[in-house]
């Protein structure tokens, strides 16, 4: 392997750690739904959050709130996204990609919920669809631990 190779590769493990960090730190709502960042290979970010009470929405069947849900499939679409504009980015430096992120906004969702949110740990999943210079459409997924698809979301994302 060629030095330049091994400096890129530096470089973009680099970069992932930043993300991680910002993301699982420096987000106080990320925080609050207790996200941890499992994997952010091929542009596929993969995060996962535990069940707790504060995040149950039906109290008799102790199910996940929708609106965690949402939430969740929301944040794992806005991390596609910027993973996504990475390609874009190759000759732009570490930070100057980091103050991207900052850029990153939800334009729309679809949540289409398939089941109750049961179980003890939960895990989202997103694919990027198409990053243009603006824009990037994503598609997530969100499947609990015994690996049951809750709910499925797409969304755009100003990435500009």
């Amino acid at each position: 392997m060629s030095s330049g190779m091994a400096h890129g590769k530096d470089a973009e493990a680099k970069l992932l750690a930043s993300i991680h960090e910002v993301f699982a730190e420096k987000i106080p709502f990320n925080k609050v739904l207790g996200l941890d960042v499992v994997s952010l290979a091929n542009e596929t970010p993969v995060l996962r959050f535990a069940m707790r009470p504060e995040l149950v929405g039906n109290y008799m069947r102790g199910n996940l709130h929708g609106g965690v849900i949402s939430s969740v499939i929301d944040v794992c679409g806005g991390l596609t996204a910027f993973l996504g504009l990475q390609k874009k980015l190759r000759d732009v430096s570490i930070e100057e990609r980091l103050q991207r992120f900052a850029r990153i906004g939800t334009i729309d969702m679809r949540v289409d919920y398939l089941r109750p949110g049961l179980g003890a740990w939960f895990e989202a999943k997103g694919y990027i669809l198409r990053t243009g210079n603006k824009v990037a459409v994503t598609r997530m997924e969100l499947h609990n631990d015994s690996g049951e698809l809750i709910a499925i979301g797409t969304g755009a994302y100003t990435v500009a």
